[in-house]
């Protein structure tokens, strides 16, 4: 009888060892998740500077080209 408990108590604390692994390994995965959305984010905002600067330059140009033609 006392050999069924500890069988029985073995594997309870082995399902929530497990289960305490596992949403170990899944706050981590969504801590880099976090990370990778905040590197993503960044680098859209530095994409979108980026085009600005060459909006503004494409502008410049054609206003010089008007100029010229003029």
């Amino acid at each position: 009888m006392n050999e069924q408990i500890s069988v029985v108590l073995a594997i309870i604390i082995g399902t929530l060892a497990a289960i305490v692994y596992s949403m170990r390994i899944l706050i981590l995965l969504e801590r880099r998740i976090a990370r990778m959305d905040e590197n993503i984010l960044r680098i859209t905002k530095n994409v979108f500077k980026e085009e600005l600067k060459i909006e503004q330059e494409e502008k410049k140009i054609q206003n010089m080209l008007k100029k010229k033609k003029k």
